[in-house]
């Protein structure tokens, strides 16, 4: 590891001074993403600005019954959070289906959200990696690409964001609060990242030397019922080949409200739109739920060997809208 300096401010707008003044430094959360890229030498920081010192670390309810996750919120305890567990479970579930609890116990909800990905080009810094040094190329769509995107990539990235928290604040129309030497603004988590295009080495919308201060989830809906289910390689401590987040609410045999997000298969968390224009005033019956999967796979592109994720997705997705209906209906009066 290169040598580098580090600053551990008490004030959010010091460290973005910090920034401002270094842009070539980096924000330091909990370090278990950024530190490994370091070591690997994908990335030489000059300057780390740790925001551990920041009042950023809250979890409360807001004005209009909804919750604020302060950027240095732990993952643990937010999974754990009484709030976020009664009213918000697809998070809690998402945040526990992720690394390890000693992982947890580091990993916040804003470096969470930051992480890079974990394609095996992008952190071999042997191999060329547009992520990582762009028009370089990426041998990743001829090579190794079986855990890779099948939706929204380009010919310069297949890579997949890794994060399953991501995938439920998507689902969970939730919003990424920003702070920058200009101010104050608010993006839909379904917005903040990026698909590859022409510029798979910028992950997000946020500007540089912009500082996340915290995650807005509304209020859900009356009566939605939320879960997170995620296919892996083995059961503990493993990346989603694909992963799913519904909310969804059911009156009378007919889907009312559905926002479904799927992890695993593209360079973003991917909310299934057409999935959901399908789903809206139709019978919650098993054939909805087919035509609604098959209306957001249609555009999957696979490549050679990872045409399993599609099939994979459909069934992933049809399980847990059978589930939760199957919920719902049990609870109706």
């Amino acid at each position: 590891m290169k040598p580098f300096a580090y600053v551990r401010p008490e004030r959010t707008e010091e460290a973005i001074a910090y920034l401002a003044a270094h842009p070539d430094a980096r924000f330091l959360a909990g370090g278990t993403n950024l530190v490994d890229l370091m070591k690997l030498g994908v990335t030489y920081p000059p300057l780390l600005v740790d925001l551990g010192a920041l009042p950023l670390d809250g979890v409360v309810q807001t004005p209009d019954g909804g919750l604020l996750i302060g950027a240095t919120a732990r993952n643990s305890d937010v999974a754990a959070h009484p709030d976020v567990r009664t009213r918000y479970p697809v998070l809690s579930q998402a945040l526990l289906a992720g690394a390890s609890p000693q992982l947890r116990n580091a990993a916040t909800t804003g470096g969470n959200l930051l992480q890079r990905t974990r394609c095996p080009y992008f952190q071999d810094t042997s191999t060329p990696c547009n992520k990582r040094l762009p028009g370089s190329g990426c041998p990743a769509r001829e090579g190794v690409h079986r855990d890779l995107a099948v939706l929204g990539h380009s010919t310069h990235c297949v890579a997949t964001h890794p994060s399953d928290m991501a995938v439920a604040l998507a689902a969970l129309d939730a919003e990424v609060r920003l702070r920058g030497a200009d101010g104050e603004r608010t993006v839909p988590v379904a917005a903040f990242h990026r698909l590859p295009d022409d510029r798979p080495d910028l992950d997000t919308v946020a500007a540089p030397g912009e500082l996340i201060t915290g995650v807005t989830l509304p209020a859900p809906p009356a009566g939605a019922l939320s879960t997170y289910r995620k296919a892996r390689d083995r059961t503990s401590y493993a990346f989603a080949l694909v992963s799913a987040a519904l909310v969804l609410t059911v009156e009378d045999g007919q889907v009312g409200y559905a926002a479904l997000a799927f992890g695993g298969l593209a360079h973003k968390p991917w909310r299934a739109r057409a999935a959901e224009e399908v789903l809206r005033g139709a019978p919650a019956t098993t054939d909805t739920f087919q035509r609604a999967a098959d209306a957001e796979l249609a555009a999957a592109e696979p490549l050679r060997d990872n045409g399993f994720k599609v099939r994979l997705a459909r069934n992933l997705a049809v399980s847990l809208l059978g589930d939760l209906a199957s919920r719902a209906a049990a609870a109706a009066p």
